[in-house]
């Protein structure tokens, strides 16, 4: 997660934070006999067709409910929206609320640099001898070549490529051999329920636990992304593209949220196996 020169140690690393959802809930109407699998399947098509922002949203099958996460900017209208989405099956949506604004945050954690932009480090990969790093691809998107310093003085490499919205992982390709980059990492899947911590050049290092997997969210003008894992660990701008973790398992890298460490938080994570995959590099 971190990158050295020989007389300096610039730490990489990064995180986006949330507020936690669960200020209330929003009951929905039970449906006699509960609804089938096509039926939320087909609600869950109708929420992501809704064109409402500032949500996130998963098919809970124990639950038997299409559970949607509205930040503070969803208003009584977005949500009538939604439930006029679903139709007859509007009764399967259950709504949690979250303090805050979902958004990808852009600014700092050990920190990288491009242009205006501040993120952080996420893991470190390797393919054929040639070593990279992954970060979030928002932060890709709006910037190719990263730097250790604000001043642009050290550079780190340029973007190979990146994926966002839909997805929100880059890749970035190590150019300055003066740079070392250790590893101690090998991916993994996360599992709700799991114990996780995440590191972030804003805020530093905050534990929380993973509280639903394959969510989408829409964030408030960025685009959709999906297959996004949920925790409850806080994060600030800055920490956009830091790494998720448990122990030595690389799990996911910061994409985005609501809130502030001061506060708590609810923040949303790429998969790191899926990233590593799509470019066919190997976390170490």
């Amino acid at each position: 997660m971190r990158i050295r020169r020989s007389r300096f140690t610039p730490l990489l690393a990064a995180t986006v934070g949330l507020v936690a959802a669960g200020a209330f809930t929003v009951p929905a109407s039970a449906a006699p006999g509960g609804y089938s699998a096509d039926q939320l399947a087909r609600v869950d098509a109708a929420v992501a067709a809704s064109g409402v922002d500032g949500i996130a949203w998963r098919v809970d099958a124990a639950a038997n409910r299409v559970v949607v996460t509205a930040d503070e900017s969803v208003s009584a209208a977005d949500l009538a929206t939604l439930k006029k989405s679903a139709g007859a099956q509007a009764g399967a949506i259950r709504v949690d609320r979250a303090t805050g604004n979902f958004r990808p945050l852009l600014s700092a954690g050990d920190a990288i640099y491009g242009g205006q932009y501040r993120c952080s480090l996420g893991f470190n990969v390797v393919k054929g001898g040639t070593y990279y790093f992954l970060t979030a691809g928002h932060c890709g998107k709006v910037a190719s070549t990263w730097y250790t310093d604000s001043a642009h003085n050290t550079l780190i490499g340029s973007n190979i490529g990146y994926s966002f919205p839909g997805n929100d992982y880059a890749l970035v390709r190590y150019d300055n051999t003066g740079l070392s980059h250790p590893g101690g990492y090998a991916a993994a899947d996360a599992y709700v329920g799991e114990s996780v911590k995440r590191t972030g050049s804003t805020t530093g290092t905050h534990s929380g636990t993973v509280t639903a997997l394959n969510v989408t969210v829409r964030y408030q003008g960025s685009g959709t992304v999906r297959g996004m894992i949920q925790t409850t660990v806080c994060a600030e701008p800055g920490d956009s593209g830091g790494p998720l973790y448990d122990g030595t398992k690389a799990l996911g890298i910061t994409s985005g949220g609501s809130g502030d460490c001061k506060k708590g938080g609810t923040t949303f994570y790429q998969p790191v196996p899926e990233a590593a995959s799509a470019y066919g590099v190997t976390v170490y």
